[in-house]
């Protein structure tokens, strides 16, 4: 992999990774542009104890593009992108609507693949380890940031989802602060670990799934299932048989294996619901530990926590999406209308030949 950092025409850090070590990349962003003004503010709601961005300069964020202004898309003549470059491989970049931004963290674009009509599931095993390559590596440097304690990379599919770029791409959040939904893993991991006497209950977790009925696909190195309690109609979680705390802790068989592995679950959610239907919208979430002081959460080291993927799906059957009333909204108390072990089954049925 050739890593190449350089600057778009307002400042912000835009990075190529390529597979070929060879590779140039001296494209120069042509576009007039002023700098990036941002309002992003991180508060504190005093009840939940967790945190809300106010970001109020998003609402002018790019909005549904036709194809041919994709801001994602190479640049081509005069037709100018956020990527200066008339190919890449994969490329990275700061928002130019960021909800997090200097003291409260920073938030990054990764474009999977030049190809606009593109998805995920359609990269060869090569491309999907170079994203990986990329998650890895941006997960390390912004780690170093001072204002950043948590890596979240993820990818939302499809507008039911909320997506309003339909270039295939993901996103990466570096939050100023523990997030609310890994704090309550940590104070679980804290109270089992106490409660049992030093086990860890990440451990017990994927011991409990390998000897039950939800494992959908496992190999060397990873696992997936859908979880005892699933919140999400179809949801996998995808755990290295090795626990790790995070992307950079994975050795390199686990690496190797993992592009063939993830496309393999990407390309069941599209089968799901049979011939015929959109492709499936989704999230796809990685779950890393934390960079900063885990002292709140007694007992608890940085290594304890396992790295994993969660993927779900809002879709519940064939054109009828699971929305979130007012249990789920609410009151965080989720009603999943698809058994765990039935949408298990399924995702094994729909295995590629």
């Amino acid at each position: 992999m050739k890593k190449t950092s350089t600057r778009l025409a307002d400042g912000r850090e835009l990075i190529y990774y390529d597979s070929r070590d060879d590779t140039v990349r001296d494209a120069v962003d042509r576009r007039p542009l002023d700098r990036t003004v941002t309002t992003s503010e991180v508060r504190r709601d005093p009840l939940l104890g967790d945190a809300v961005a106010i970001a109020s300069h998003r609402q002018g964020r790019t909005y549904h593009p036709p194809a041919d202004e994709c801001p994602l898309c190479p640049s081509e003549g005069d037709r100018l992108s956020e990527i200066p470059d008339s190919s890449y491989d994969v490329a990275v970049f700061e928002n130019r609507f960021p909800s997090l931004a200097g003291d409260s963290g920073r938030c990054e674009v990764v474009c999977f693949t030049s190809d606009h009509d593109a998805s995920f599931a359609d990269l060869t095993e090569e491309q999907a380890g170079l994203v990986l390559e990329a998650w890895t590596d941006r997960t390390a440097e912004l780690s170093h940031l001072p204002s950043v304690e948590q890596v979240f990379c993820f990818e939302n599919r499809g507008a039911e989802i909320g997506v309003t770029l339909g270039h295939p791409h993901g996103q990466i959040y570096a939050y100023p602060f523990t997030t609310p939904r890994t704090a309550l893993m940590l104070r679980s991991l804290a109270a089992h670990k106490e409660g049992t006497g030093g086990e860890n209950l990440f451990d017990a977790v994927l011991e409990r799934e390998l000897a039950g009925e939800r494992i959908v696909l496992e190999t060397d190195h990873w696992v997936a299932f859908v979880p005892y309690a699933a919140h999400w109609p179809y949801e996998v979680h995808l755990y290295p048989r090795r626990r790790v705390p995070d992307l950079l802790g994975l050795d390199e068989a686990a690496r190797t294996e993992f592009p063939k592995v993830y496309l393999e679950l990407l390309r069941r959610f599209d089968r799901i619901f049979g011939e015929g239907e959109s492709r499936t919208p989704y999230i796809s979430a990685w779950h890393q530990a934390p960079f900063g002081t885990l002292e709140e959460f007694d007992g608890v080291v940085r290594d304890d926590f396992a790295l994993h993927l969660e993927l779900f799906t809002i879709r519940r059957t064939s054109g009828k999406l699971k929305f979130l009333a007012g249990s789920e909204s609410g009151m965080s108390v989720f009603i999943n209308d698809v058994p765990p072990e039935a949408a298990a089954q399924r995702l094994r049925e729909v295995a590629s030949s």
